[in-house]
């Protein structure tokens, strides 16, 4: 089995740990050596493991290991990778066992991107990096997605979409068939994308218009 740690000490942290049990109960695959968090203390523990430390401590781990974020800012996740300088380190995709795939052949993926468990993934679909997946997403035939973007639970990623980076998509949201969604978009929660966005804007509402802030 080869050693994992997730980036991210909270409630998304948990529930990654036990995306990688499921993963272990198909087929044993990791082990799960603890937790790096900047914000908690070194010791902290959960039933899945302790935080063994932060981004210095990941610095200088002395063997191989792979990492999983467990972060749902795309803009920290981006942050945080670009502080890692550590070669042991890899960055693998953490599929839940559950996760339906019409035609896994033709679904593409970068590095470090996650789906938990329930997720529906059409024919197809093409995910960049550090994409972070969260529970019985729905994504369409044909679907581009950037770098870093984030998918609450229940999300609905209509066919031939395209996704840019560092968005962030709400529980319940929803974007039509064809459309584009450019690069840091925030969509609120149950809210229905009908036009193309324009970067770094609030949306919210169904249909979905710009949220002035």
């Amino acid at each position: 089995m080869k050693d994992i740690a997730i980036y991210g000490f909270g409630g998304f942290g948990r529930e990654i740990a036990c995306v990688i049990e499921a993963i272990n109960q198909e087929s044993p695959t990791w082990n799960i050596v603890g937790y790096f968090d900047d914000g908690h203390t070194v010791g902290d523990a959960n039933r899945y493991g302790k935080v063994i430390g932060g981004i210095n401590e990941l610095n200088a781990y002395p063997r191989k290991l792979a990492l999983v974020f467990a972060i749902a800012s795309p803009s920290t996740v981006k942050i945080l990778y670009s502080k890692i300088s550590n070669p042991n380190i890899s960055f693998p995709n953490i599929i839940a066992p559950n996760v339906f795939f019409f035609d896994r052949s033709s679904v593409v993926f970068g590095v470090g991107n996650v789906i938990t468990f329930n997720g529906r993934i059409s024919c197809g679909v093409r995910f960049s990096n550090f994409n972070l997946i969260n529970g019985c997403v729905s994504i369409g035939h044909d679907v581009t997605v950037g770098d870093y973007n984030m998918m609450q639970p229940e999300v609905r990623i209509s066919g031939e979409t395209s996704i840019g980076d560092m968005n962030y998509f709400g529980v319940r949201s929803l974007v039509l068939q064809g459309l584009k969604v450019g690069n840091n978009i925030k969509v609120g929660a149950a809210s229905v994308i009908m036009r193309n966005t324009k970067d770094f804007m609030t949306y919210f509402g169904n249909p979905a218009r710009i949220l002035e802030i």
